[in-house]
Order: C-alpha cells, then structure tokens, then sequence
C-alpha cells in the first residue's frame, strides 16, 4: 500500500491572502502543517499555485509542486497531483490546520490500509464542543449513518433536533484519504447545485454516489480561516491562556 500526503496551499485565499505564509512562532504556517504530516507518513509534498510559497517551501526543504491556478479546491489540486504520482491513496491534509496532530494522520494512513482496494473516500469527524461552532458557517458539518456512510455535509447545523437541543454534532477534521481512481475520474464529475450553493466537495462525490465513510475522532485542532482564528494559534501554541 502506497500513500502519499498532499498538503493543497492556495495563496489567493478570498478570507486571508497569503494565509499558508502566515508566521506563527517564527515559521510559516505551512511548515508548522508538514513538520507534522511528515513525521506520520513518509512522502508528503505541497501543492500550490503560487511560487511565493514555492520559494518558502524550498527555504525549509520541504517538496513543493506547482499546480494550476485555476483549481478551486483543495481537491481540484490533490486530483492533479494524482495525475502526476503514483500511490494507492492520497491524504489531502489542510494546510490551514497547524494544530493538527500526528497521531490523527497516522491513524487516516492506518484506515487507508484497512479500505484498501475499495473507493471510499475516508475522513474524521469530531463532536463539536463549543456552541459557536454549530452556527458557524465556515464549519463543516456532517452527518452520517451507523455505519460511518457520509449522508450530507452543509455549514447549517444539521439535523435539526426538532424535540430536544440535547444533540451532539459533528465537524469536519481537516484529512481526508481519496483512492487514486476517484481522484483520476474527480474531474470528470458533475458538479452539482448543493455543491455550489454549500461551496464544499463532498457533495460533489455524494451526489454521484461515491462513498464517503467518516470516523469519529477527538482531537484539538483549529481551522485557521481569519487572522483571529491564527492570533488563537498563535497563544495556543505560545501556551498563552485563553481566558
């Protein structure tokens, strides 16, 4: 079984421009992200569109490969890094998680290893604990059966608990695995209104009825999506409270 970690790096970001350059404690963000993604797996690159974060990469000797600018999504640029790479599975790790941890990547690699063969696409979801989150359009939210099968993903917090607020949700954990024969076809699948409207891939496969299977996991990661989001990294990993 080979696997290879892909770490997609859009520096046009409509949110936060230049957001994988980002310093945090001296490095960029991307360094942070591979420095751990490359301690679980042994071939991991970056792949980007922008030769500012090209040229960073290369200050810290990490593997970079230039993609097309017009992907967009994540998935668009791991899709043409599979054009490119032979590997059974790629693990598409966000570059915008630096908290991510070891063990949730080496734990995506184990589940790649136990769906061998087959054409799930794999991921993690984890009970939301704070509040805001639920509400909060720029997480990911998912539903799945009993069976770990992917039914809906939507930044609505859904389902709707219509008798009783006691509910857990569950967000998306920014690792993702894609069979090398899902991601070769990517291009290839409709992409629908749902997909457009909730601006996440996910869809895209659900509606054309390949599988997604999301396994529960408890892990303290943060999306950096603003500059608030990285000054709560930034404390976070300068072990500065939150209070």
């Amino acid at each position: 079984m080979k696997i290879k970690g892909v770490i997609p790096a859009r520096y046009n970001s409509s949110r936060f421009p230049g957001k994988p350059l980002a310093d945090i404690c001296g490095k960029p963000m991307i360094w942070h992200v591979h420095q751990t993604a490359q301690k679980a797996l042994e071939d991991v690159c970056v792949a980007t569109d922008d030769m500012r974060i090209v040229e960073a990469c290369s200050k810290f000797g990490i593997e970079a490969v230039m993609t097309s600018p017009d992907h967009r999504t994540g998935v668009d640029r791991l899709a043409e890094v599979a054009n490119h790479f032979e590997a059974d599975y790629f693990i598409l790790i966000q570059g915008d998680e630096p908290l991510i941890e070891e063990r949730v990547i080496r734990k995506m690699a184990e589940m790649c290893n136990a769906y061998a063969g087959c054409s799930d696409v794999l991921t993690f979801k984890m009970a939301i604990k704070n509040p805001i989150d639920a509400i909060n359009s720029t997480v990911i939210k998912i539903v799945a059966n009993e069976k770990n099968r992917v039914l809906f993903a939507s930044r609505s917090p859904i389902p709707y608990p219509k008798e009783s607020v006691d509910f857990t949700y569950y967000k998306s954990v920014g690792v993702y695995a894609y069979p090398r024969a899902v991601l070769l076809g990517y291009g290839e699948l409709r992409s629908s209104i749902i997909e457009t409207a909730e601006e996440h891939d996910f869809m895209r496969l659900l509606e054309n009825e390949i599988p997604v299977r999301a396994f529960e996991i408890d892990t303290a990661t943060i999306s950096v999506d603003t500059p608030k989001d990285l000054e709560r990294v930034r404390k976070i990993m300068l072990g500065i409270s939150q209070n």
